[in-house]
């Protein structure tokens, strides 16, 4: 093979050769933004927040939703000077999950779902010395909200034996029914459905 023929020939292995190569995806050292990395729910339950201008104060456990299930969280609040019945107790617990959670709990991407217009109120003519009523239908409540009153309920000492609720709605006919915090009706959101026995 002469000297000419030979360099042809390498010449037309190098052209295939790049044709080859091209029909592949060319590797790059330029960076490429893939976008921000997926974010995580962090549920790291926060201390207590200090409350030193409030002389009579102690720390409760109320439950909120993060990660799909309800945790409990430490909350201070403020003792009322004067003894307050039990259903005022309770309201006053309610209202702990009704309002707005802590700039802390928020961080740690906690949140509430219990209506801010859900009123409480004590046993009707005929139930239960320890029932309560909520002012709509359990069955209408937002996924976890139930968890949230139970579960918040039954850690305090306004629970009834056993560590239950009696609840039941106000609606004409609506029966009562004896909830506990079960790690079932703390982690799906369809438990409520079916939470619960009847009294």
């Amino acid at each position: 093979m002469s000297r000419r023929s030979g360099a042809a020939l390498l010449a037309v292995l190098s052209l295939a050769a790049g044709l080859t190569s091209g029909c592949g995806i060319r590797t790059t050292s330029v960076p490429v933004d893939a976008g921000p990395a997926p974010s995580r729910v962090s549920c790291a339950v926060p201390s207590p927040e200090n409350s030193p201008d409030v002389a009579d104060a102690q720390v409760v456990q109320v439950y909120l939703v993060c990660g799909m299930q309800t945790t409990p969280v430490p909350r201070t609040v403020q003792v009322r000077p004067r003894p307050a019945d039990r259903v005022e107790q309770v309201r006053e617990l309610v209202a702990q999950l009704q309002r707005s959670v802590l700039a802390a709990e928020a961080k740690a991407d906690f949140s509430t779902t219990v209506p801010g217009t859900l009123e409480v109120t004590g046993p009707e003519p005929g139930d239960p010395a320890d029932a309560l009523r909520l002012g709509e239908p359990i069955e209408d409540l937002p996924s976890f909200a139930l968890a949230q009153i139970v579960c918040t309920i039954a850690a305090s000492p306004l629970a009834s034996p056993g560590r239950s609720v009696v609840l039941g709605g106000t609606e004409h006919g609506a029966e009562l029914r004896r909830y506990t915090c079960t790690p079932d009706l703390r982690t799906r959101p369809q438990a409520a459905d079916t939470a619960g026995s009847q009294t």
